[in-house]
């Protein structure tokens, strides 16, 4: 095995299960590869802002001088994307010799790809020479291979039913499993602004100092500015977050808080916390890209996310027309999904994705024509996301927008060979 691509199909075909729910045989692995950090760790779990609130505590950090490692999955493009180092992405030689110390490792243990390629990622921060290294939850917390390294500042940001077969069906079965994170006189820092009372009732029963939103931090704003004041700390007329969306002051605020809570080994200036946030990029998350017609990339991928997306969309003011691309894995809640989409898009473009996980196009259309009420609308379904974005394109106007949204393959499918740049009435470049 001598590329990323061959560690990477190796490690597909190790374990019977693409999830297995269990740190026993993950931990045995990280143990006989004396897998620990020197420096102060962050570990992010929820059900939606997780990516944008590591990118944001990543950029202020970096802009304060600490060198960051980040660890977030899935990936949009490329596998090196889930290892930013400094905030680039790791490059693949690198992690090669990662890969080859868990291999080495494991011996008869078998491993998801999951579990494979986070520890050789963790394995890649840990001796990288970092002073801060964030960590981002896969799935859940608890079970989660990420939380066999205990945390120096746990955030939890919002949750909502996702993977509730795995997980649980309800916010606080889902919350209990995101809790898990936790650790005994560690910040427990609770952006989500009314969590569930499962994980107050975690944080409270193993004594975690715990920081909610609305008591020990606070945001407000204006059109033009925001502020946010903490147990110690102020900080007035912030600009806006360069990630967009309404939710984003939630995340912000979230990460305030941890930077506040870790300051006596992490001291940040008030000017990182103005650069940093101000220049943090992080695609797919209501990425709009201008041009014509205006190009919107959002990975939202269940009800809360979608129901946040449509709130931004209504932020942006009039298109004469929305065209949509759509597509998605097939255990998701798709009907509150399109419902909540549906007074929004003129026209939709469902699309089949490259893995055995995602709905058909034609499902989606199904699911689509059971949920809408509107008579008026047009939809279409293909065999990959592209091809329905060049649809799109063809069939939009200059002052039309085209919104691709859903799993991470539908917008990274998109951005394979780059950010579009769309042209009203033929495919984008």
């Amino acid at each position: 095995m001598n590329t990323l691509e061959d560690w990477l199909a190796h490690a597909e075909q190790l374990h019977p299960k693409a999830i297995d729910m269990g740190l026993d045989r993950v931990r045995a692995v990280a143990e006989r590869m004396a897998l620990g950090f020197s420096c102060p760790v962050f570990t992010v779990a929820g059900t939606n802002g997780k990516g944008s609130t590591c990118a944001m505590l990543e950029s202020v950090l970096e802009r304060a001088g600490w060198r960051t490692g980040v660890f977030t999955s899935p990936h949009l493009v490329h596998f090196e994307e889930r290892c930013r180092l400094h905030g680039e992405p790791i490059k693949a030689e690198k992690l090669i010799g990662s890969f080859e110390q868990v291999e080495s490792a494991r011996g008869d243990i078998t491993l998801s790809y999951f579990e494979f390629t986070t520890l050789a990622i963790l394995h890649a921060l840990a001796n990288a020479g970092l002073d801060a290294v964030i960590l981002e939850v896969g799935l859940g917390g608890r079970l989660d291979a990420v939380n066999i390294i205990d945390t120096d500042c746990a955030i939890i940001t919002s949750i909502d039913i996702d993977h509730a077969e795995l997980l649980g069906d309800t916010r606080e079965k889902i919350g209990f499993e995101k809790a898990g994170i936790l650790r005994t006189g560690r910040p427990a820092i609770i952006s989500d602004p009314v969590p569930p009372q499962s994980v107050i009732d975690r944080a409270r029963e193993i004594g975690a100092d715990t920081w909610l939103l609305g008591r020990d931090f606070n945001y407000n704003g204006d059109p033009q500015q925001w502020g946010w004041a903490g147990r110690g700390r102020r900080y007035a007329g912030l600009a806006y977050p360069a990630l967009r969306g309404a939710n984003q002051l939630i995340n912000a605020s979230g990460v305030l808080a941890a930077l506040e809570a870790m300051r006596s080994r992490l001291p940040v200036t008030a000017q990182a916390v103005r650069s940093g946030l101000a220049l943090v990029q992080l695609p797919g998350r209501f990425q709009v890209v201008p041009g014509q017609p205006t190009l919107v990339l959002d990975v939202a991928h269940n009800p809360h996310s979608v129901a946040a997306l449509a709130l931004n969309l209504d932020a942006m003011g009039f298109a004469p027309t929305t065209h949509a691309v759509f597509g998605a894995m097939a255990d998701k809640d798709l009907a509150p999904m399109l419902a909540r989409m549906d007074p929004l898009v003129d026209r939709w473009y469902f699309t089949d994705l490259p893995t055995p996980r995602a709905a058909t196009g034609a499902a989606l259309q199904e699911a689509w024509q059971r949920a809408t009420r509107r008579k008026d609308v047009d939809a279409s379904v293909y065999t990959d996301p592209q091809s329905a974005l060049e649809a799109a394109a063809a069939a939009a106007t200059p002052a039309d927008r085209i919104v691709v949204f859903g799993s991470f393959f539908t917008v990274g499918d998109v951005l394979r060979h780059g950010v579009p740049r769309l042209h009203a009435g033929r495919a984008g470049d």
